[in-house]
């Protein structure tokens, strides 16, 4: 069996989503980030980075969506959830989801991570500031590039799809 290590409102919701489109055997254990469970020693053994998604397979755990997000595809073929037999559409599917991870993701975090990479109040508040103009301008060329509709991939449900909903529903915010 799967165990998922999942705190609410992050990027782990395209692994549980993910997880439920594979019909794999798997529990998800939560955690807490208003607990400060990530920085506990019990998750920190689990994962040193702190940080969620994490996934305990039988071969020991995986960290980072688009990896997890890969070896679930790979792992449950039946699913039909990446192009596993077209190498190069299975490129295009990382190269989204690499897209989604480092530069989508990171750039949604300086509203309120700014920390990781400022100190000055100024900074951090410039970087908070700016997220929605980067933020537009990344789904921007998301919507204009990469979307081939219906899905990502167009009339195929992918992986990514299921990225794209959980760091698309931060726009809100």
């Amino acid at each position: 069996m799967l165990t998922l290590f999942h705190a609410p409102g992050t990027c782990s919701l395209a692994s549980c989503i993910t997880l439920e489109e594979t019909g794999a055997d798997f529990e998800i254990k939560k955690v807490s980030f208003a607990d400060g469970d990530q920085k506990k020693p019990e998750f920190l053994a689990v994962n040193p980075k702190g940080r969620v998604p994490a996934l305990l397979t039988k071969q020991g755990m995986l960290t980072e969506t688009p990896a997890i997000l890969l070896y679930l595809a790979q792992r449950y073929p039946e699913a039909n959830l990446a192009p596993l037999d077209d190498i190069y559409a299975l490129a295009q599917v990382q190269s989204f989801n690499s897209f989604l991870c480092s530069t989508v993701h990171v750039a949604h975090a300086h509203r309120f991570r700014g920390a990781r990479w400022a100190n000055e109040q100024s900074s951090l508040t410039d970087m908070h500031d700016k997220v929605p103009e980067n933020m537009t301008a990344l789904f921007t060329l998301i919507e204009e590039t990469y979307l081939k509709e219906p899905w990502v991939l167009g009339e195929r449900y992918s992986i990514s799809d299921a990225y794209l909903y959980t760091i698309a529903r931060w726009l809100e915010g």
